[in-house]
């Protein structure tokens, strides 16, 4: 899943902007599907290793290595939230194993949260806050939508 997400990613969506707002970034599908009893500190590891095939591929210095490790240290303490009950807790947090509401509101979570840090370190400045912020919803919806449609084409039992 490493190679097939990164070499879409580098391939294939680096290549898709629309007028510069929309930039889709699913490589980070890879840290949110890890099982969720994987040790933390592999986790986190792997989200480096991630990031940083990512930014060599684009020569982006750094960020996408930021983003997804930022991403998978927050993973656990989301799941946590918006997991009512112990019982909720699926071990493989995919949508074929958990509820579809449960799995929109993790990815969302996520790539929100991993677009708000990859993009506003990318520009490391507040002046246009409200110009990266509408890059961050635009990009996170589109980024949603081609989450979602893997889990439904790629990712089925």
């Amino acid at each position: 899943m490493f190679t097939g997400l990164v070499l879409t990613q580098v391939l294939i969506l680096n290549q898709v902007q629309f007028s510069g707002f929309v930039n889709p970034y699913i490589y980070v599908l890879f840290v949110l599907l890890l099982p969720v009893s994987s040790p933390r500190y592999m986790v986190l590891l792997l989200a480096f290793l991630l990031g940083i095939t990512v930014d060599v591929f684009s020569n982006s210095l750094g960020v996408h290595s930021f983003a997804t490790v930022f991403v998978a240290y927050l993973r656990p303490i989301v799941i946590r939230v918006i997991s009512n009950r112990e019982e909720d807790r699926n071990d493989y947090p995919g949508l074929a194993q958990n509820k579809i509401r449960w799995f929109l509101s993790y990815i969302t979570i996520m790539v929100v949260i991993h677009h708000l840090a990859l993009f506003y370190v990318e520009v490391f400045t507040l002046a246009n806050f409200f110009e990266t912020l509408v890059r961050v919803l635009l990009s996170s919806v589109f980024s949603i939508i081609l989450i979602v449609l893997s889990q439904f084409i790629v990712f089925r039992d």
